[in-house]
């Protein structure tokens, strides 16, 4: 089973170049989404948060999101072990996911893919490439937020200059290149390995 990684900045079109993927019925694992029920479910990791971050973490069995935000917001070191423990989760989890696909390739959407080190487990990275102000823009329409949230959002990410050196493909989604071409074009190109 061939294994893809696809990542992108906050607001890069990631995500919609992975729903056209799924259309394709290319199996798409979202490492987001799949870490947030990690981070509710899997007693290991439940209890691994609770003793770094307090009971506060959990309000009614469930991860408080705003009180972690919270607690890591601007703690680079809490942060950074609060992913050392989510991450080689869903690494895990991930591996144990696509054991279970059919087809010839899968699709790990992850903001985090090189951050990580969840690269190391492709066969094939993507990166999905918008500028900034265009990424900022999707961001506050979407999310409902102001520039100054989106821009610091930006500023804890990896550039975007790094993971297009890092990655092994780069999709355009700039509002003029048509993405769909792009797309298809990989599609192609990840069945034939």
């Amino acid at each position: 089973m061939i294994k893809v990684g696809i990542t992108g900045g906050i607001g890069s079109g990631k995500s919609t170049v992975c729903r056209l993927f799924s259309l394709l019925g290319v199996p798409v694992y979202d490492s987001d989404t799949e870490a947030r029920r990690l981070m509710n479910t899997n007693p290991a990791v439940i209890g691994k948060i609770r003793e770094l971050l307090g009971s506060a973490a959990y309000r009614d069995g469930v991860l408080d999101r705003r009180a972690v935000a919270a607690q890591i917001f601007g703690n680079c070191l809490l942060r950074e072990r609060l992913n050392r423990i989510v991450h080689p989760a869903v690494a895990v989890d991930f591996m144990r996911w696509a054991e279970r696909q059919t087809g010839h390739y899968v699709i790990q959407e992850a903001a985090v893919l090189f951050e990580s080190g969840a690269d190391r487990l492709m066969d094939a990275t993507v990166e999905v490439a918008a500028p900034e102000a265009l990424r900022i823009r999707r961001t506050c329409r979407r999310d409902g937020t102001d520039e100054a949230s989106v821009r610091a959002r930006i500023a804890a990410q990896l550039s975007e200059e790094e993971r297009i050196a890092r990655a092994d493909h780069v999709i355009v989604s700039d509002d003029r290149t048509l993405v769909i071409p792009q797309v298809l074009k990989l599609h192609e190109l990840f069945g034939q390995l």
